[in-house]
């Protein structure tokens, strides 16, 4: 059983995106949403170290590059290196303002996913049988738009990873989302063992991508 702190998610933090202008909707982040971020990273951190058998770290997004355009999104991350999480094969949970999001993560600065999408194509059939019907796929983080798991024809994933193994700027995620009226994400207890599960059948994910390393 996961000890319980986090308290679940409010109506408000998904409006925190409908927030204009990067300042104030940065400081509604920073005091209302980041903190609930770092709960869940928190307890989750153990999950995935006793799933994966080595440390993992979390990490929650600090949009500090940003100078104009306010984040349309933001999210804590779960990688084994303490220092970041961009560049490694990693989990995901965040909110956009109409949903929440639990994912696998492989994004553009990843140096070895054209060796992970070269395994996973060897596996193709495997991982259309492996990934549930509910889960979506996504091939870019800075969009809401997802692709079902149960939508998509064998050639279509495969088109997904040949795509993350020949083009520079290619991502792939994969998990699940839950819409803002979901009443998971207003329950934290269900919310982080929702968290756990994902992760726990995401793993074969992140242990192909491990050996592509």
């Amino acid at each position: 059983m996961i000890p319980l702190t986090f308290q679940g998610f409010k109506s408000s933090d998904f409006d925190t995106f409908t927030i204009q202008g990067l300042d104030p909707r940065m400081d509604a982040i920073k005091e209302n949403v980041r903190p609930k971020l770092m709960e869940i990273g928190q307890e989750i951190e153990p999950v995935l170290t006793t799933i994966g058998g080595e440390p993992f770290y979390f990490h929650v997004a600090k949009h500090a590059r940003r100078t104009v355009n306010p984040p349309n999104d933001t999210w804590v991350a779960w990688a084994t290196n303490k220092r970041g999480y961009k560049m490694l094969p990693h989990f995901q949970v965040g909110l956009w303002s109409t949903h929440l999001f639990i994912w696998f993560a492989i994004i553009y600065e990843s140096p070895n996913k054209y060796v992970f999408a070269d395994k996973a194509l060897n596996k193709l059939h495997d991982l259309m049988k492996q990934i549930p019907e509910e889960f979506v796929w996504s091939t870019d983080h800075t969009v809401p738009d997802v692709h079902k798991h149960s939508d998509l024809s064998i050639n279509d994933l495969q088109q997904m990873l040949e795509r993350l193994r020949e083009v520079k700027k290619s991502e792939i995620l994969c998990g699940i989302t839950l819409n803002r009226n979901n009443p998971i994400v207003y329950d934290g207890d269900l919310l982080l063992k929702k968290v756990a599960d994902t992760f726990k059948t995401l793993f074969p994910l992140y242990l192909l991508a491990q050996s592509s390393s």
